[in-house]
């Protein structure tokens, strides 16, 4: 069967636009059991012990960029010839930390007392199984996984490189990884909690028994012009939920959220870091102008994305609150 035709102009006239209040409930559909069940599968699946710790370009060749998993200090940085490092972010000597410490011709130097890693074990300092996929960079922490390792994390399938143009969005929030992995998997609340951005929203397949979530939706840009698509939801780990286009503007486009552990704060609340990129294409002309432009667009996707994740983080901030009082419905 051939697909359906594209439509030479992405945009449609929304004739009837739906005030917000009366827009079809959708809160019936949204089975409290039914998101349960959805993020068990998830986090039933392997990572392999792999987290995201940030965007490829976050981590850089002249200095060292910090973070954290799971409370364990870490550090990343790139050799002479850009292959990138990972390993435990405080110095073997005195406990000094690494993050933003210089590095020279691809070794990290201790701004203390000028201790030199070059990304070998040295002096009980041992490197992390690391991984750049292009877009995003990835720390092996088989201590805090507990699962069996993998060789590499697991990369959802993406648009060529060449054909797309990648924005990556971070924020950090009050909640655990399930939050995140939740509120990604209750495409339900888009239309309602999101109007800026979505209308019409209908959920064609709730995943039940495909693990799929199929979802009619369309993308505002004005108030009656929209851009409708069908939209795929899996998790193919258990801190990982891809939204994949698969018909309509954008057909292939791919946005992957990953959720990465960071540890307590002062209070003792669980802190989640945010990773989403977003790998956009279309079969258009236009488009190759639009990768032309691209250190134009990514901000603006950025913000576009940081708009969406205020409202999401709110969700899931909420909901582990209500989890760890005991309050939770369900």
């Amino acid at each position: 069967m051939s697909p359906a035709p594209r439509r030479r102009i992405p945009v449609r006239l929304r004739r009837d636009p739906v005030s917000w209040h009366r827009q079809e409930p959708t809160w019936r559909d949204a089975s409290p059991r039914l998101i349960a069940a959805a993020l068990e599968r998830a986090r039933a699946r392997p990572s392999g012990n792999w987290y995201v710790i940030g965007p490829s370009t976050a981590v850089r060749t002249d200095a060292g960029y910090g973070t954290t998993v799971e409370g364990t200090e870490l550090v990343a940085w790139r050799t002479a010839d850009g292959a990138l490092v990972a390993g435990p972010g405080a110095c073997p000597h005195l406990g000094a930390a690494l993050a933003q410490a210089p590095v020279r011709c691809g070794t990290l130097i201790c701004p203390w007392h000028g201790l030199a890693l070059g990304g070998a074990p040295f002096a009980g300092w041992n490197p992390y199984p690391a991984h750049d996929d292009g877009i995003l960079a990835w720390a092996r922490l088989d201590l805090h996984g507990g699962e069996e390792p993998l060789d590499t994390p697991v990369v959802p399938l993406r648009p060529p490189a060449a054909a797309s143009l990648t924005a990556v969005y971070t924020d950090t929030g009050v909640c655990e990884p399930e939050d995140i992995v939740a509120n990604r998997l209750d495409p339900w609340h888009g239309a309602w909690f999101h109007p800026y951005s979505f209308v019409d929203l209908t959920v064609l397949d709730d995943g039940a028994e495909s693990d799929v979530l199929t979802v009619q939706v369309s993308f505002k840009v004005a108030r009656r012009i929209v851009v409708p698509v069908t939209a795929e939801f899996t998790a193919p780990g258990p801190r990982t939920v891809v939204m994949r286009i698969t018909d309509g503007e954008g057909a292939g486009s791919v946005v992957e959220t990953h959720a990465t552990p960071l540890g307590t704060d002062r209070d003792g609340r669980p802190r989640t870091r945010v990773t989403e990129a977003v790998i956009a294409t279309s079969h258009r002309p236009g488009f190759t102008l639009a990768r032309t432009a691209a250190p134009l667009l990514r901000p603006l996707m950025r913000h576009a994305a940081g708009r969406l994740w205020r409202d999401d983080l709110a969700y899931a901030e909420r909901r582990w609150e209500l989890r760890s009082t005991g309050r939770f419905p369900g």
